[in-house]
């Protein structure tokens, strides 16, 4: 029977960083994965491919429609999607076989199989073609990651009714796509369809879109949303969706139902904590099916770890990564905190959104007295020399003590300038502390600045 030092189950962002830094810390390790390609959903079918089609619609959308105004006159425009789709295979391609190299680099051993918890110590291993392996560590990381919740109702058939994964992978722009759920996930694909010539209609049942971020944020990007072309209807609530001809039909209480050619079901994810073993060890899950874990990602059951999706907190992949780090560093004497409060947060639109730390409507909520700066990216003159002034800064903090306490951006690479923010607020910075930095000029980072100096009423440039 192989044995390891440590074994890790799921090889996503926080798998194969886990092993990694396990390798690092000196032990044996291995990582157990039943797919062919590493990276887990966020680098398959989820992060990264998205992020690809991103990029490749907006430069569609921008030659068609934006590069006149700097003087770039384009006579036609034609979508090649074959060509697209292919690009994006070969960055996920690329980035898979590169996890692969640095698992051979750091003498990490790879299972290709399902891997599942046997009894205390033990990992067995099943292949696609049915062969079993038996596996021994006092140590077993699960991060087994979290997959697409589909509601009641709707009949995911992969052609027509699809989730995140099918809409990656559309052969042909579908004339109507109907989203179900105003998450970052719906919006994103629905965005990239609607840039490459959908009709897209978002079923949202809540009375707001993007129910993680600030409200005020949120409120702003709906409207850009909408001006942007994407239908989206609130307060949705969809009976069932499910393919009906050569298309679909989806059922919405109170209203008629809509035909259309393609329904995207994005309405959130679960932990995919079934079939693993839990019970060969004792290990129970909570409502939701999180693994509780201890603040050393320790589980109830001796020897076992879990990380990532499959255990309460944000299901990012960085924080997934963050974890696997923590973890392993937590059980060879090091220091094993990942602060939930301080994980950013990005959606990938155009224009982009990002945030960490608290929003206004919760330090509302909490009775929290605080102080609002904001800035307008309008009013920031590398904003104006790109041509991408929509959006602001705000950046909340104590009134007492001036600590920032949270800071939203929504604009042109807001998912780079929340770095920033969410380094000042790791080390407890005040708002004038980032007021401040001398921060360059031209840059985006300077509206940053701006808002942190509103925060007291001292912005310079507004």
């Amino acid at each position: 029977m192989p044995a390891h030092d440590l074994i890790v189950i799921g090889g996503g962002p926080g798998g194969y960083v886990a092993a990694i830094r396990a390798a690092q810390r000196g032990l044996n390790a291995a990582v157990v994965e039943k797919d062919e390609k590493l990276g887990g959903t966020c680098l398959r079918v989820g992060c990264i491919p998205s992020k690809a089609l991103l990029e490749s619609s907006h430069k569609f959308e921008e030659a068609g429609h934006e590069l006149a105004t700097h003087g770039v006159r384009v006579e036609s425009v034609a979508l090649d999607l074959a060509t697209m789709m292919r690009r994006k295979d070969e960055v996920v391609s690329t980035l898979c076989k590169g996890i692969e190299a640095l698992l051979k680099k750091n003498r990490v051993t790879r299972y290709v199989g399902t891997g599942r918890l046997a009894g205390p110590g033990r990992v067995d291993v099943t292949a696609t073609d049915g062969s079993a392996t038996a596996l021994e560590a006092p140590r077993v990381v699960l991060a087994v990651g979290s997959r697409s919740t589909v509601l009641p109702g709707v009949e995911v058939d992969g052609r027509f009714v699809g989730t995140s994964t099918e809409a990656l992978s559309f052969d042909a722009v579908p004339p109507h796509l109907v989203v179900i759920g105003g998450g970052y996930i719906g919006l994103e694909l629905g965005s990239v369809w609607r840039r490459l010539g959908s009709k897209v209609t978002v079923l949202e049942y809540a009375d707001r879109i993007l129910t993680g971020i600030d409200a005020e944020i949120a409120s702003e990007a709906l409207a850009l949303f909408r001006r942007q072309g994407l239908e989206i209807r609130l307060g949705a609530r969809v009976r069932s969706a499910r393919a009906s001809g050569d298309g679909c039909r989806v059922e919405v209480e109170g209203h008629e139902p809509i035909l259309c050619d393609r329904v995207l079901a994005a309405t959130g994810r679960q932990p995919a904590t079934d079939g693993v073993g839990l019970e060969t060890v004792g290990i129970t899950t909570d409502s939701r099916g999180r693994i509780p874990v201890d603040d050393h990602f320790r589980t109830v059951a001796a020897g076992v770890w879990a990380i990532g999706d499959c255990i309460p907190g944000p299901m990012l992949a960085h924080k997934a990564e963050e974890d696997g780090v923590a973890c392993v560093d937590g059980m060879t004497g090091g220091w094993a905190h990942v602060d939930y409060g301080v994980v950013p947060a990005v959606v990938f639109t155009h224009p982009e959104i990002a945030t960490v730390g608290a929003m206004e409507d919760q330090l509302v909520a909490e009775g929290v007295a605080y102080k609002k700066g904001v800035f307008p990216f309008r009013a920031n003159g590398r904003a104006r020399t790109i041509n991408d002034t929509t959006g602001k800064v705000k950046v909340l903090a104590d009134a007492t003590t001036d600590r920032v306490l949270g800071v939203h951006i929504i604009g042109p690479s807001a998912g780079d300038l929340i770095g920033e923010a969410a380094a000042a607020m790791n080390f407890g910075a005040t708002a004038e502390d980032i007021a401040r930095v001398c921060h360059a000029h031209p840059t985006l980072p300077e509206a940053l600045k701006e808002a942190a100096l509103a925060v007291a009423g001292q912005a310079i440039h507004m």
